[in-house]
């Protein structure tokens, strides 16, 4: 059993930044890697960036590379979500999330075993 805790939304002005942190407990595997994904009002929950744990390596959505950066903190298990040049459309709920057994590059919401609450992201233009 994995539990994730998330921070760090809020409401910021378009071109604004947030942090967005996710800790883990319980235990994980060596293969275990954590995504973050968000979902607008009446849309499909939609992956943002991940992480594999074992190596760092990271993937984005098109639509937010060059703006969001993960990063980690080995020793409290978490990962953060910087944002920059945040647009009005990045508006969501923001949910990390974590798949035990990751491979290959794909990221799917139904591939992953265990989810965060949640943490509200809202840019006004």
């Amino acid at each position: 059993q994995v539990h994730l805790v998330e921070s760090g939304g809020g409401l910021v002005q378009a071109g604004g930044s947030l942090r967005l942190s996710c800790a883990a407990s319980g235990r994980t595997y060596s293969s275990y890697a954590m995504g973050w994904f968000r979902q607008a009002p009446g849309k499909e929950r939609e992956f943002v960036a991940g992480m594999r744990w074992s190596g760092g390596s990271t993937d984005y959505a098109n639509s937010v590379k060059g703006r969001f950066t993960l990063s980690r903190d080995n020793a409290k298990n978490t990962v953060y979500l910087q944002m920059n040049s945040l647009k009005p459309e990045d508006t969501a709920v923001y949910y990390c999330a974590v798949d035990q057994h990751f491979y290959g590059s794909t990221w799917r919401t139904a591939r992953m075993d265990y989810w965060g609450q949640g943490t509200q992201v809202t840019v006004s233009s």
